[in-house]
């Protein structure tokens, strides 16, 4: 009985019996209420993602939430899409765009911060970075830029038979790395401690069902709470004559605040592989499995999809990426690379406000 009452189940069946009586949007009150437990859907995801990753190791743990985030993510900009509307066809393009962005330079740049401060230097396999940054390097550049240069059609589209190579293309870069993650180079993803196979917390086999299965209810919850919320939100930035493209990027803030507060808890800790594998997978996954899963939606229902970022984007994009490559390219860190990497993010989210 006891089990049933602990904070990180009873808060997201909270959030789904506040979901399901469709109150949330009735009054301002319900509104912070719903905002309330979307957090804390938040913090009970990233507990039943630490549970699981206690127990089947890395990086399969990692591996785990990334992709369990990924569905979600998909699920989302899938129904929007649906939905319609002017701005639908750039949903994808937008999200990906977004998350990448706060992944690189806002869960990156803490875990370099927030370690070297407490550390002073914190030290990493570079092989495994080198590995994750060659395989995003080429989809980055193959789903978001490509786009703008091809010629078979007018704009920054591809045509069917391009849009299903450059799907399978990505799905193949994605899978060769997990090869190489989970098998041939499973070495270049492990800490020291978990080189040397040190004991660790007993989990029995029940406690990872549960857990398993209570993640992906939590992560189902914080989408379709963030999703809900989406209107309250747009609507309190446009009194205060914000643009409305923050809503893309608040929750995108949201559906990446478990892997953010898993990662930063890991460098904390001094486990800075750890939050690497986990923030580097996850934009692999955001971008790798998000694209063709919407190209393979849109190529079924004909919707139209624009994948490629303007110029201010493209040159943001860069700028991120490159200084992740030199942050990441020596296996250890200080504080300046995190404080430029947050930096970076304060002039994306700058542009979004004044363009």
């Amino acid at each position: 009985m006891k089990s049933l009452l602990k904070w990180n189940i009873i808060f997201p069946v909270l959030a789904w019996m506040m979901y399901g009586s469709g109150i949330i949007e009735s009054h301002a009150v319900f509104e912070m209420i719903g905002g309330v437990l979307l957090i804390a859907s938040v913090l009970s995801a990233v507990h039943h993602s630490e549970v699981v990753a206690h127990k089947v190791g890395e990086p399969y743990g990692t591996i785990i939430l990334a992709v369990a985030v990924t569905i979600i993510e998909v699920g989302i900009i899938i129904s929007l899409m649906a939905a319609g509307g002017n701005d639908a066809a750039v949903l994808a393009r937008d999200t990906v765009f977004a998350a990448s962005m706060l992944i690189f330079n806002g869960i990156v740049g803490a875990c370099l911060l927030l370690g070297g401060l407490k550390y002073r230097e914190q030290f990493f396999s570079s092989d495994s970075t080198n590995v994750a940054l060659v395989s995003l390097v080429a989809i980055i550049i193959l789903t978001l830029i490509l786009p703008n240069f091809t010629t078979s059609i007018n704009g920054p589209v591809y045509t069917e038979p391009q849009l299903i190579f450059i799907s399978i293309a990505c799905l193949i870069i994605y899978a060769t790395f997990l090869i190489i993650q989970t098998v041939r180079h499973r070495e270049y993803f492990l800490t020291a401690i978990q080189k040397e196979n040190q004991p660790s917390v007993i989990i029995t086999k029940k406690d990872v069902i549960v857990s398993l299965v209570l993640l992906i209810v939590s992560l189902t919850i914080i989408v379709l709470l963030a999703k809900i919320l989406s209107h309250p939100i747009e609507d309190n930035l446009t009194k205060v004559n914000l643009p409305k493209s923050l809503v893309g990027v608040i929750i995108a803030m949201i559906i990446l605040l478990p892997e953010g507060i898993a990662a930063i808890k890991a460098a904390n800790n001094n486990k800075l592989q750890t939050s690497l594998n986990l923030a580097l997978g996850s934009a692999l996954a955001s971008i790798g499995l998000t694209i063709p899963a919407v190209a393979l939606v849109c190529s079924i229902y004909h919707y139209n999809l624009v994948l490629g970022l303007d110029k201010k984007a493209i040159i943001l994009l860069g700028l991120s990426v490159f200084i992740v490559m030199l942050s990441l390219s020596k296996g250890k860190t200080n504080i300046l690379y995190g404080m430029v990497l947050l930096v970076n993010l304060l002039a994306y989210i700058f542009t979004i406000i004044y363009p």
